[in-house]
């Protein structure tokens, strides 16, 4: 089999291997159709011995395999099967095939470089019994010329496209069927199989986790929780081919696609287009030009797509865009997929547990000190595997993250972590559990300069980070909350024990040893924020508990802040002072009242605040700190159908919008896409006034039958993150 063809694109040996590295499911060999054993007598006819005239793959979705295997909703004409469990095929011979004397076998190929011992060369001979997830074949049925064989693949081989050809024996040497693409055999990761890696036990998260594809993202803040659904999208067309062709971008050895850890950690890299050119350029400062706005896309097609073709970064993503794709990649090979919010997350830049914010001497915050960002929530993945790298107990769901955050052995890339080892601090476990450890359990430390130098710590916050992670439930569209998956209750013995145990493993703990910290324990201030409309006004509210007998004056600061999601200012547009006296035993509330004119000039995409208050008690000259993260409540999108909805028929799709704004929105684009209703549809509108409607109507022809869902986004330079969604049900004809 080591017959390579001498093609312009041989590859270069290093002088340490002897064939070059096979890292792409693309690349082919050419396989002799007569491999002959010697010298060939002038007698010999090939057709006087057994000869295949036909091979039946029974690769319709409502055949026997696709069903059989949990693949028929994949829009792909080729047979797709998953590892660890038989599927069959018919082989048509030219005369009725005799065991006693006739001898072939099948050959699986993958890659440019097959050898038998990786795993890229599988012969197959037909035997008597399957062993369970080990390759074999046996005869299920013969009639006539033909027969039916049903063929057992391993649990644990590569995953990707095969080349299959059959083989027969003759005297004088092995005759082959040609290459036919007709034949080729897509083998995925098998959540069902008990042998296999991803194996999940429950049928109904197997339904979530591998064969949804439609999905919920959680974004906002954790006072004002907002979701919006996302099309993964895995089983569109062309979405296993562009998944393929990402391991090959990623030169993962071919012989390393059966492993989901290797997997998971390529893909994290890959995902994003830091280091090395991969799917989603990233883009935080609010400029989208020669680009969509990450808040546009509806889901991940769209982007894999215009990845596989282009071969070049897509424009622009932030974190739900690269969760969405990497989970649309997960589920699209087979592997149990989910994608995470995480509220207050911490970007910890140097690993030490601690969120460091500076205040300067009027106690307001010292923005160029403070380097730490928290974001207001961040996507993560989490995917499902065994990990017989690690100790027992470590399995199950896995971190990954694609969001290019830090680097990672030299790249930007993060995972797979044990979510397990997290919550128990054992966080010298691979891959890069202490900076997820960080995300989800930093405290925040207010401190400052002394006139002295000293470092003065006001205020230390140990309940505000990753105070609330979340994911979608199975089988519905509601949250479900998974905190206690990554830690303990807050304060309780065991959260103790398991932050001492990240310390020991070598996460970062600065002692406040060298620092003072003394609270101001007999005041209390706290701060509300009122939930509105974007282009209102609002007011936010300071209270005040005086819990002594003395009475005390506070001179108070608050500064607004617009930021971006991830916690970076981007200025401040409200400054105001004022004192307050406190009178013993008893509450006061101070208003602050914000006008709409002072914030919608410089709004950014997610309508996000971020207002700190810091007090200082007059008399005892200690410092009281606190801060707030809040959203507007952004309009949507609404959604309506017009008729009857049959799989097959015209229907038609109307979205409405109005504009809440006291400003006309320009150059404003609308998209909808419904995985098996439509694909996806933009339009363009150059204004929509103030307190104007705007109606798109348009006809699609939905495929599939079943409970399907439609979302749309609307986006412009003043307004962004609008949404809508319709669950539709589609009759069967």
């Amino acid at each position: 089999m080591s017959e390579t063809a001498n093609t312009n694109k041989e590859k270069k040996l290093n002088g340490r291997r002897a064939l070059p590295s096979n890292n792409s499911n693309d690349e082919e060999n050419e396989v002799p159709e007569m491999e002959a054993f010697g010298l060939i007598p002038r007698g010999f006819n090939p057709k006087d011995y057994l000869r295949v005239v036909d091979i039946h793959m029974f690769k319709e979705p409502q055949e026997v395999n696709k069903q059989q295997h949990h693949t028929d909703k994949y829009y792909n004409p080729k047979l797709i099967v998953r590892r660890g469990q038989p599927f069959q095929i018919q082989i048509d011979f030219n005369r009725p095939y005799r065991p006693e004397t006739d001898k072939f076998w099948l050959e699986y190929l993958i890659g440019r470089y097959p050898q038998q011992n990786k795993g890229t060369y599988i012969p197959i001979l037909v035997g008597h019994v399957l062993k369970p997830g080990e390759w074999g074949a046996k005869i299920i049925h013969k009639e006539n010329n033909s027969i039916r064989l049903s063929i057992m693949s391993s649990a644990t081989c590569i995953v990707g496209k095969f080349r299959l050809y059959v083989a027969v024996w003759t005297p004088f040497g092995i005759l082959r069927t040609h290459r036919n693409s007709a034949t080729d055999t897509y083998i995925l990761f098998n959540p069902w199989c008990q042998q296999d890696a991803v194996y999940l036990d429950d049928e109904k998260e197997r339904e979530e986790y591998v064969l949804n594809d439609v999905g919920i993202v959680f974004h906002g803040n954790i006072n004002d929780i907002k979701l919006r659904s996302w099309s993964y999208g895995q089983f569109e067309e062309n979405i296993l081919d562009a998944c393929l062709f990402l391991m090959d971008k990623a030169e993962l050895e071919l012989s390393g696609r059966g492993n989901p850890i290797k997997i998971c950690r390529v893909a994290s890299a890959v995902i994003n287009s830091r280091d090395d050119n991969g799917v989603i350029a990233g883009s935080w400062d609010n400029m989208y030009d020669y680009g969509v706005a990450p808040s546009a896309w509806t889901g991940s097609v769209d982007i894999l797509l215009e990845y596989y073709s282009s071969k070049q970064p897509v424009r622009y993503g932030q974190c739900w865009v690269f969760a969405g794709v990497f989970n649309t990649f997960l589920r699209c090979l087979g592997i149990p997929a989910r994608l995470i919010t995480n509220y207050s997350s911490a970007h910890d830049n140097n690993a030490n547990l601690q969120m460091d914010i500076f205040l300067d001497n009027e106690g307001q915050v010292d923005t160029k000190m403070t380097k730490d960002s928290i974001w207001n929530y961040h996507c993560w993945n989490e995917a499902w595997m065994t990990r017989p790298d690690l100790p027992v107990g470590f399995g199950g769901w896995q971190v990954v993250d694609g969001t290019p955050q830090e680097t990672s052995d030299g790249m930007y890339r993060c995972g797979p972590a044990s979510v397990q080892a997290i919550k128990h601090g054992h966080v010298c476990f691979q891959f890069d559990a202490p900076f997820v450890y960080a995300e989800v359990n930093s405290d925040i430390v207010y401190s400052r300069k002394d006139k002295n130098g000293t470092q003065v710590i006001e205020k230390i916050d140990t309940t505000h980070i990753g105070q609330l992670i979340v994911t979608k439930e199975v089988g519905g569209d509601g949250m479900m909350e998974i905190t206690e998956e990554y830690k303990f209750q807050e304060g309780s013995d065991e959260e103790r024990l398991a932050l001492e145990t990240a310390v020991m493993y070598g996460v970062k703990k600065q002692t406040t040893q060298d620092t003072t910290y003394q609270p101001q324990t007999d005041v209390d201030m706290e701060l509300q924020v009122q939930k509105v409309v974007i282009g209102s006004d609002f007011k936010v509210t300071i209270t005040f508990r005086n819990k002594s007998r003395n009475y005390y004056t506070a001179t108070t600061y608050l500064s607004g802040n617009i930021v971006f999601y991830t916690g970076v200012a981007k200025n401040e547009f409200k400054k105001h002072s004022f004192s307050a006296k406190l009178e013993p035993y008893s509450s006061s509330a101070f208003d602050v009242v914000i006008k709409s004119s002072e914030y919608l000039s410089d709004l950014l995409d997610q309508a996000s605040f971020h207002f700190f208050v810091t007090a200082r008690i007059n008399e005892t000259g200690k410092i009281l700190a606190t801060q707030k993260a809040t959203v507007l409540e952004i309009p949507t999108l609404r959604i309506k159908t017009q008729g009857e909805m049959v799989a097959g028929k015209e229907m038609s799709v109307t979205v409405e919008f109005t504009n809440p704004l006291k400003q006309t929105l320009e150059n404003v684009t609308l998209r909808i896409e419904g995985p098996g209703v439509l694909r996806t549809m933009k339009k363009e509108f150059r204004q929509i006034p103030t307190n104007s409607t705007l109606t798109w109507e348009i006809k699609c022809i939905p495929k599939l039958p079943g409970l399907r869902k439609l979302i749309a986004s609307l986006n412009c330079n003043a307004l962004r993150h609008v949404y809508g969604e319709l669950n539709v049900q589609i009759q069967k004809p």
